[in-house]
């Protein structure tokens, strides 16, 4: 059996490595010069920066045995420290009452905790809309200080045109409840991935765990194919046949896994019914600046990363690559800072300020935040990404489900990923969907891959990883 998989982020070459791993010939397509997708660490000023912040857990043991049979030693762990900036004050998240208490003030803390009990009491209807969500779970007050301006700058719409999907999918365990519980007596062991306080972390930054994977594809005899897009996947009496290079070469196999981007990928499919793909334009992908800032500083702020709440800044988040592990930074001096921006490229003219505009944003941005004191930005650099997040706004499941009824018709064809599903993908779901849809070839069968989503629960055996290996959770 022959099979090709398009895109090398973290879903793709999942899937290659475990088809390589059990002796099955696999072609991997990756249209960048580097594997890893989103997921991938690059050179940056004598150092090792990934793109944003990738924090890998996951309670699935499947996962994580894999993750670390690829890792070895290589890892170390992470103290997870991350805050929320709003209005000149830092949050710590998970919550920490004190903190939240005195940067809040005694006046609107009692509003916050009056607005919380008014929906205990009395909860909002639900209507769909992830400002509704929210607001029946925390209060108004809650809401719009922890989640309306932060969802805003990421999605570009009002929180009443986003999906409740969002908040269920995200945040749907978090309580103020184990929230404050977590603050008083720790959170080590929760299994919700918001509230966990140490991570396990590459030592040569999160790509280093692909780089690995594509090195073993090929030593197993499999092909690693970069700097080559793949233009589209043919199809003949809905059975995937070959794809097309964007150079115009066609080549044959026996299956395609897929994880370029559904919209693009239903569109070229030339027997796709029309409505099917109207379907597929309707649905919309954020799409993401980074500015890497560097900073001649070695000690600026202690997080990892900042969610940046305030409504005067144009950045959603920053972080601190010199708070990660010692390895990525090695002997130099400086700190490198990456601010994200969002946007969408076919509608805002931000996408298209030059880099020396976006540089410019960024290091008044952060100064003005106070993190880096009177410390100087001695260069910056850009890094664009398009398609970065799929949108969920309000109507985007019955937008997709055309899609994914067709597909599910379509033999010897998976798609997997956050972009080859539509599905706001952690490294662990884009893993596990690449993992079955492997494992599922190895052994003949056919895996539902649209029902693994970034909320599923069902482990079949629960574990996290330590600095010891995998310990298993009761």
């Amino acid at each position: 059996m022959k099979v090709a998989v398009i895109g090398a982020g973290p879903a793709g070459i999942t899937a290659a490595y475990v088809l390589a791993k059990n002796g099955i010939s696999v072609d991997l397509y990756e249209a960048s010069g580097r594997v890893g997708g989103m997921a991938k660490t690059i050179e940056l000023w004598d150092q090792k920066v990934d793109i944003g912040p990738h924090r890998f857990f996951s309670n699935d043991n499947r996962v994580n045995e894999l993750w670390l049979e690829v890792a070895g030693d290589d890892y170390e762990m992470v103290d997870r420290l991350t805050r929320i900036y709003y209005k000149g004050k830092f949050f710590y998240y998970p919550l920490k009452p004190f903190n939240a208490l005195i940067n809040l003030g005694p006046i609107r803390a009692i509003s916050c905790g009056l607005s919380y009990l008014k929906e205990m009491i009395s909860p909002t209807k639900l209507n769909g809309t992830f400002e509704n969500w929210v607001t029946s779970r925390f209060g108004k007050q809650l809401f719009n200080i922890f989640f309306k301006t932060y969802s805003e700058k990421l999605w570009g719409i009002s929180c009443q045109e986003l999906d409740s999907d969002f908040a269920a999918q995200r945040i749907k365990k978090l309580s103020l409840f184990e929230a404050v519980k977590g603050a008083i007596i720790g959170n080590r062991g929760n299994k919700h991935k918001t509230l966990v306080d140490q991570f396990a972390y590459p030592t040569e930054g999160t790509g280093q765990i692909y780089d690995k994977m594509a090195k073993r594809i090929v030593e197993a005899g499999g092909r690693v194919h970069l700097n080559t897009p793949v233009q589209s996947v043919a199809t003949e009496n809905q059975v995937a046949k070959s794809l097309t290079l964007e150079n115009g070469e066609t080549l044959a196999f026996d299956h395609i896994i897929s994880s370029m981007p559904l919209t693009l990928l239903v569109d070229r499919m030339t027997e796709a019914p029309e409505p099917v793909k109207k379907a597929a334009k309707s649905l919309t992908f954020r799409d993401t600046l980074l500015v890497y800032l560097n900073v001649d500083a070695t000690d600026t702020f202690p997080d990892n990363w900042l969610y940046v709440h305030s409504p005067d800044l144009r950045m959603g988040r920053v972080t601190n690559f010199r708070n990660w592990v010692p390895t990525l930074y090695g002997k130099e001096k400086n700190t490198i800072l990456v601010l994200e921006y969002w946007c969408y490229r076919n509608k805002d003219e931000f996408w298209k300020w030059s880099d020396k505009q976006l540089i410019e944003l960024a290091t008044k941005e952060i100064k003005a935040t106070g993190l880096i004191g009177d410390a100087n930005v001695t260069d910056g650099h850009i890094y664009r990404i398009p398609r970065c997040y799929p949108v969920y706004n309000i109507g985007y499941k019955e937008r997709l489900e055309p899609l994914e009824n067709y597909l599910r018709t379509v033999k010897k064809l998976s798609v997997i990923g956050r972009y080859g599903a539509f599905k706001y993908n952690n490294q662990d779901h884009s893993i596990l969907m690449g993992l079955l849809a492997a494992e599922a070839l190895v052994k003949g069968e056919v895996a539902d891959l649209w029902k693994i989503n970034t909320d599923y629960d069902t482990y079949q055996e629960a574990s996290v990883i330590t600095k010891t290996g995998l310990q298993k959770i009761e």
